[in-house]
């Protein structure tokens, strides 16, 4: 398992906005430096609900790859990829939906909650009821063992970590496995093979969490052995089958605090976005129409900021000494509502400026950007081809 391997993805539905950075690739910037990341667009997923519009993806693809270079994210150090670049993520999701219960689809929160909430699009679809098991499918075939996700999304990783177990419990139960384990215990060597099944013996016999570890870190540090034989080793010192696809876990992202224009979460779907790519001056016609506290229809009026989508903005942009001076000139009357924008204004366009001077630098150079896909998404597949030959092997495909 690939412990320090992270993965995360996003859909090229349209362009990426401030609720995606702050959100999203503020988050992404930290686990870059410190994990394995593996940052795809999921362009299949675009078609989960907007199947029958006409996006432009190509443009949408780009253009998203473009923002995350702008944004920071470092080809050098994280793999960037498309995920139709790579059609093992669709083998896995075609061999993993044999196995996985039709029930299990139906009870994840978001395919009823996705339904109410898009109820102008046809969304009984197979595409969209199986859209979890490919997110499965994207996580597993890297086998990443970490997933940042907001709280609306740890149902998926869950689903994920079920569809593993099942799978794992179906076909890591190989002929002659316990043969297969004793032989890969013997290639470690005679003082780490009796570290392994001293460790093994703690954790069977007394459950003893640590030796779990232990027994986990020390089948890593085996150059003697191969990956299969390492998996199969974990799962014999858990007293399972072969591990062939290991289970992750969730790291829990930090929920955005970017509102919309209207007060609401910033959204495409309510249309309340700043794009990263808004000009200036649509920066400043979008900030200046933001409604402000019914409560003050004139100047003379005191306002409550709680009640103004405008403060939110304040909380996200402002330093303390700006917020006392808003707080001060909308509860007293001091201040009107366009000047109290201004800040705000000032504050967002200092921020995408250096970014958007990057995005024209990166959109200068297409080739680039091509190179980049394709020699992420070539990394990508190499790892994927890696793990759809275990499944094969462990599914009998491999005549």
């Amino acid at each position: 398992m690939q412990d320090t391997r992270v993965l995360s993805g996003m859909r090229p539905t349209g362009r990426l906005h401030l609720g995606h950075y702050h959100g999203v690739l503020k988050n992404w910037l930290d686990l870059q430096n410190e994990y394995d990341s593996y940052f795809f667009v999921a362009d299949w997923h675009a078609f989960t609900t907007h199947y029958a519009d006409k996006i432009d993806l190509e443009t949408n693809v780009m253009e998203m790859v473009v923002d995350w270079l702008a944004a920071g994210i470092n080809p050098n150090t994280s793999t960037i990829f498309v995920q139709s670049k790579v059609p093992e993520h669709a083998e896995l999701h075609l061999l993993l939906s044999m196995s996985t219960p039709l029930s299990w689809l139906e009870r994840v929160p978001s395919y009823k909650d996705q339904q109410l909430k898009l109820k102008t699009k046809d969304l009984s679809t197979y595409g969209f009821l199986g859209y979890p098991l490919l997110q499965s499918a994207d996580i597993l075939i890297y086998k990443a063992g970490l997933v940042p996700v907001g709280e609306d999304q740890v149902a998926h990783v869950e689903l994920t970590r079920e569809v593993a177990r099942h799978f794992n419990y179906i076909y890591g139960r190989e002929v002659g496995f316990e043969e297969k384990a004793e032989a890969a215990i013997s290639k470690m060597g005679k003082k780490q093979a009796k570290s392994y099944r001293s460790l093994r013996k703690a954790y069977q016999e007394k459950g003893d969490q640590e030796a779990l570890s232990r027994g986990q870190a020390l089948l890593k540090e085996q150059q003697n052995i191969t990956l299969g034989d390492r998996e199969r080793l974990s799962g014999y010192m858990e007293g399972t089958g072969r591990i062939i696809l290991p289970e992750p876990e969730s790291i829990l992202t930090k929920a955005s605090k970017m509102p919309g224009l209207d007060g609401q979460k910033m959204s495409k779907s309510y249309d309340n976005t700043i794009s990263l790519r808004d000009t200036p001056e649509e920066i400043e016609i979008k900030i200046k129409r933001m409604p402000t506290d019914p409560a003050r229809v004139r100047l003379t009026d005191p306002g409550d900021p709680n009640k103004c989508p405008v403060w939110q903005l304040h909380k996200v942009y402002s330093d303390e000494p700006t917020r006392e001076w808003v707080v001060e000139g909308c509860t007293k009357a001091k201040i009107g509502c366009i000047e109290c924008k201004q800040p705000v204004i000032d504050a967002v366009k200092a921020e995408l400026m250096p970014m958007q001077e990057r995005i024209a630098k990166y959109q200068s150079d297409p080739e680039l950007i091509k190179q980049i896909i394709f020699e992420g998404s070539e990394k990508a597949r190499k790892v994927a081809k890696e793990t759809m030959a275990e499944v094969r092997e462990a599914m009998g495909i491999t005549y």
